[in-house]
């Protein structure tokens, strides 16, 4: 039996050579996905993320919470995505296979999210309670679908598959077998997901990047989180709990501004 490093190592291999990274191009500069993505299945994550999604959304349903297709709120959100998603295959190749669906559940809560696949939902009280404009809506989805396009819940998964590997070794070396698999495994709960720092940054600019592309002011990026950092100062908005603010944050955002203005005016000038 080959030591735990040995097997870890490997598999992280293997998952090396099967992330491909990014050519370099205009707008933002970020790496290429961490290796980890490589341990689970892009299908795998992308059935788990429908199979939750239709399930917020039948219990949106049953509680009378689910908007309906004529809802205006709906439409203007749906308007936005329309003009995001194109963008979206520059990061990422499977995005122009998805089925992508957007769709608003009436709850006070302040959060959005887009799950692999591109399963997005927003909450009425993201919309309502920070008085968002298009544009700042704009910054919402695009840094969601980032975290879609960049496969940061494939990570989180990978992470903990890389944990079960060596927790899977360690259990056939004591004798454990199945049981010990079982009980060190478990499956990625989608919704509410966080992330780590360096993954909020790569949305941040990745989405920044999807607004200004989409014609959207990426400006509003700014706006958008100094919202948010008051909403924080009384009862912290439940999204907030998985997107950490900060001045520094903010600062980042105004840092790669000039590389994304020349998109956004391109985008309005019809470039």
């Amino acid at each position: 039996m080959k030591p735990l490093k040995t097997l870890v190592a490997l598999g992280l291999a293997g998952a090396l050579l099967s992330t491909p990274a990014l050519a370099q191009r205009d707008g933002v500069n970020v790496g290429q996905n961490s290796v980890f993505t490589g341990l689970v299945s892009a299908d795998q994550m992308e059935a788990t993320a429908l199979q939750q999604y239709r399930q917020v959304l039948r219990e949106a349903a049953q509680q009378n919470a689910l908007a309906p297709a004529g809802n205006p709120q709906l439409q203007r959100l749906r308007a936005i995505a329309t003009r995001i998603i194109p963008h979206a295959v520059d990061w990422n190749p499977r995005a122009k296979d998805w089925k992508w669906e957007v769709n608003l559940i009436g709850s006070k809560q302040v959060n959005a999210w887009c799950m692999p696949g591109g399963k997005i939902a927003f909450y009425t009280g993201i919309l309502n309670q920070l008085k968002l404009s298009d544009d700042e809506v704009a910054a919402v989805m695009g840094h969601e679908i980032a975290h879609a396009l960049r496969e940061h819940a494939r990570e989180r998964a990978g992470k903990s598959a890389a944990t079960n590997l060596g927790a899977n070794v360690f259990s056939e070396l004591l004798g454990l077998g199945t049981l010990g698999r079982t009980v060190v495994g478990g499956g990625v709960q989608l919704i509410g997901l966080s992330f780590s720092r360096e993954n909020e940054t790569d949305a941040d600019l990745v989405g920044l990047e999807l607004a200004a592309r989409a014609g959207y002011d990426p400006r509003a990026a700014v706006t958008l989180w100094q919202k948010m950092n008051a909403a924080a100062q009384g009862a912290p908005p439940q999204w907030l709990s998985t997107h950490p603010s900060g001045s520094t944050r903010i600062t980042s955002i105004e840092r790669n501004l000039p590389k994304v203005m020349p998109l956004y005016e391109r985008a309005r000038s019809g470039g």
